[in-house]
C-alpha cells in the first residue's frame, strides 16, 4: 500500500464543509502507521483549506488535496500565494 486517502467530505461535488470528524480518523491510522513503522501517505481529500490544514497536518495527514478552496484565488498570483500558504 502507498497511499491511504481519507475523505472530509461526502465525496460528489466539491464545495463542501470540511468533515472535523475525521480528524480522529486520520490520527487512528497515522498511528497505526507509526506502530507498524509503515511507509504510506496519509492523503486528506474535500474541504481542504488554511483554517483546517494544520489541523489534518497535525492529525497525521501529509498529503493534501484543495481544489475549491485552491481555485477560490482571484488572480494567478493569489493561486501562488494560496498554494504556498497552505
Amino acid at each position: 500500500m502507498d497511499l491511504v486517502l481519507v475523505m472530509t467530505v461526502q465525496p460528489g461535488f466539491g464545495g463542501q464543509p470540511f468533515r472535523t470528524d475525521m480528524l480522529a480518523k486520520l490520527e487512528e491510522i497515522s498511528r497505526w502507521r507509526s506502530e507498524r513503522k509503515l511507509n504510506f501517505r496519509l492523503e486528506v481529500d474535500g474541504g481542504i483549506d488554511l483554517s483546517n490544514a494544520r489541523e489534518c497536518r497535525a492529525a497525521g495527514a501529509d498529503t493534501f488535496v484543495a481544489g475549491t478552496s485552491f481555485f477560490k484565488a482571484a488572480d494567478k498570483r493569489s493561486y501562488t500565494d494560496a498554494f504556498e500558504r497552505l
